[in-house]
């Protein structure tokens, strides 16, 4: 049985099994290391993401359960199809991702300080102009107001955040993107961890293993790759 420890990494360490994970604070799994575009991929390769404040060192988590969203069950209420018909709206697809991530990394209503510091915004910038992080925009009027922001490896989209400036926004957001990696024949939504917003839009829990089981299959499998300028 391999024993849970926090692993420190520096530039040239692999990341350690995902059993070495703590349980307190859920799926802490390693400190140090960098934000390489290489460093990155390898984490979400293997079901790890980055999560920290600034002042921290960069943590690497991978929480057990794991919130997730298979595309095709992707839940639309009532009350969300008749908002979305009533509604004059574009989506358009890595249009201005800057301005996504930068949306999503404003302080929430409730206070809380963001976890998306500039060193976070520079190497996700970086990653959208490879081709691997998108983002999926709800414009009104020519304005940005909501949206959100992932990477794509393989068949697996790896939600990062969302933000809502427009009532329901980032809802509309999750449904196109879940509806065109539908389409795509995407396989799995990593949505992190559990929140009721998520859950009332058909995602659900799973067992760490069973989700690193999952990523391993569908980051082989060929996905949309470059920019995805549309929906097509």
């Amino acid at each position: 049985m391999i024993e849970a420890m926090l692993t420190w990494l520096d530039e040239a360490e692999d990341f350690p099994p995902l059993e070495m994970a703590l349980a307190e604070p859920n799926g802490l799994i390693a400190a140090g290391g960098d934000l390489s575009v290489q460093r990155i991929l390898d984490a979400y390769s293997h079901g790890i993401f980055p999560w920290y404040m600034d002042g921290q060192p960069i943590l690497w988590w991978a929480p057990d359960p794991r919130m997730v969203l298979f595309p095709r069950k992707i839940r639309i209420s009532r009350s969300l199809a008749k908002f979305q018909r009533s509604l004059s709206y574009k989506v358009l697809f890595d249009h201005d991702f800057e301005s996504v991530i930068r949306a999503c990394a404003e302080p929430r209503k409730s206070g809380s300080s963001t976890w998306i510091t500039e060193e976070m915004i520079e190497a996700y910038i970086q990653l959208s102009q490879l081709g691997y992080a998108h983002s999926v925009e709800i414009w009104v009027e020519e304005k940005l107001v909501g949206g959100l922001y992932g990477v794509a490896l393989g068949a697996v989209f790896f939600g990062e955040s969302m933000f809502s400036r427009f009532s329901n926004a980032s809802k509309i957001a999750l449904v196109a993107l879940a509806q065109c990696l539908d389409k795509w024949d995407y396989g799995l939504i990593d949505c992190q961890m559990y929140s009721q917003h998520l859950s009332s839009m058909g995602a659900n829990e799973i067992s760490r293993h069973e989700f690193a089981k999952l990523v391993a299959q569908l980051v082989k499998l060929p996905g949309k790759g470059g920019q995805w300028s549309d929906n097509d």
